[in-house]
């Protein structure tokens, strides 16, 4: 039986990050590595394909540092801070 497959959907996967990362907030996952038993994802910011970097995936699961999907700024303020 084959081994399962970490993350078997992150390739094309798209990304928010909640703090601008290289002048960017959107990207999306063009390829993965698996290391061992650390699986890494090759980020590239969709306004800007020349903007790459590789990041660890389980870093992808913090929802202080990343949410899924293409997200507005408003989306990713909490309900309290709307209110202010």
């Amino acid at each position: 039986m084959p081994k399962k497959q970490k993350f078997p959907h992150l390739l094309g996967s798209k990304w928010t990050a909640c703090q601008t990362t290289f002048g960017w907030r959107h990207f999306q996952v063009a390829n993965r590595q698996e290391r061992g038993k650390w699986v890494f994802a090759e980020m590239v910011a969709s306004c800007d394909p020349t903007v790459r970097f590789w990041v660890n995936a389980q870093q992808l699961k913090k929802r202080e540092l990343w949410q899924a999907g293409w997200q507005t700024l408003r989306d990713l303020t909490s309900p309290a801070d709307r209110e202010q």
